[in-house]
Parts: structure tokens; C-alpha cells; sequence
């Protein structure tokens, strides 16, 4: 995978004169496969329930289909997404592959699992994932932004 620019994980943008990161956000590697290991168990769910809903009497493949789906998926992209780095300055939030909104523009931050949402007034939505301190990381967003 290339390391330029659309693909870095980390912020690529420079720091306006003055500006000063304040913290970084970095993905916790025990809740990205406590998060994958809940999404195995869903999917090895849904393909049981596909199977038994078609008829067919050999439930466990069903299983067995929807781990190693999501074994896969874990695997292949736990190397980008444990690199990945958010970093909160005095005037913006820094993401990977040039993400960067103003403080001012962030509308709403809300939790989704292990991963924290930030809307922008334009729409715009972006996902700080797998985040031990979920709740903590939801207020430094509020507290800098200043929003209730």
C-alpha cells in the first residue's frame, strides 16, 4: 500500500503558525478485536439463520462462514487500522488521509459502539474507531469544540 498522502493514516495536514496539537487519538488494539470478535458472533448468527430459513440441515457451515469472514477482515485490515491517528489541535481535528475539520464546524459527537462520530454543519461524518475511553474521548471533542 502506498504511504502517500490518500493513504497515510495518520493527519497529513501541516499545523497552521501557531497552532499546537493538544492530544492524539489513537485506536486501542484489545477493542478492535473484542469489536471483531461481537461482529464474528453476528455473522456466524446470520449465516445459521440463512441457512435454516433456506432449509438447509447443515447449520454449523453457516457458522463456520461467518467467523472466517470476519477473521479475514480483521486480519487484513488490522494493520491500517491500528495505525490510524486522529489529533485534536486548538483549532482543528486531524485525521488520517487528510481529513481535517475546524472546531467551529463540528455540529455533533455522539458514540457508536467503541468509535466516536463527529458531524460536521455541512454533513460531513467522520469516525474515530476503536477507542477504549469512548465516553472520554466524546467530551475532550465536546470540551474543544463547545458543544453541549
Amino acid at each position: 500500500m502506498s504511504e502517500g498522502p490518500i493513504h497515510a493514516m495518520t493527519p497529513g495536514c501541516a499545523l497552521h503558525e501557531g497552532e499546537r496539537v493538544i492530544q492524539s487519538f489513537h485506536p486501542d488494539r484489545a477493542t478492535y478485536w473484542r469489536d471483531h470478535a461481537w461482529l464474528a458472533v453476528g455473522a456466524m448468527a446470520l449465516g445459521m439463520g440463512a441457512l435454516r430459513a433456506v432449509g438447509n440441515p447443515h447449520l454449523w457451515t453457516g457458522a463456520v462462514g461467518g467467523l472466517a469472514a470476519i477473521a479475514v477482515r480483521a486480519f487484513y485490515l488490522a494493520s491500517d487500522e491500528l495505525e490510524a491517528r486522529w489529533d485534536l489541535t486548538d483549532r482543528r481535528l486531524l485525521g488520517p488521509q487528510g481529513r481535517a475539520v475546524r472546531l467551529s464546524e463540528i455540529k455533533t459527537v455522539r458514540g457508536l459502539g467503541s468509535a466516536v462520530q463527529v458531524v460536521t454543519r455541512a454533513g460531513d461524518k467522520h469516525l474515530i474507531k476503536y477507542q477504549a475511553d469512548r465516553a472520554g474521548v466524546e467530551a475532550r471533542l465536546r470540551a474543544a469544540a463547545g458543544i453541549g
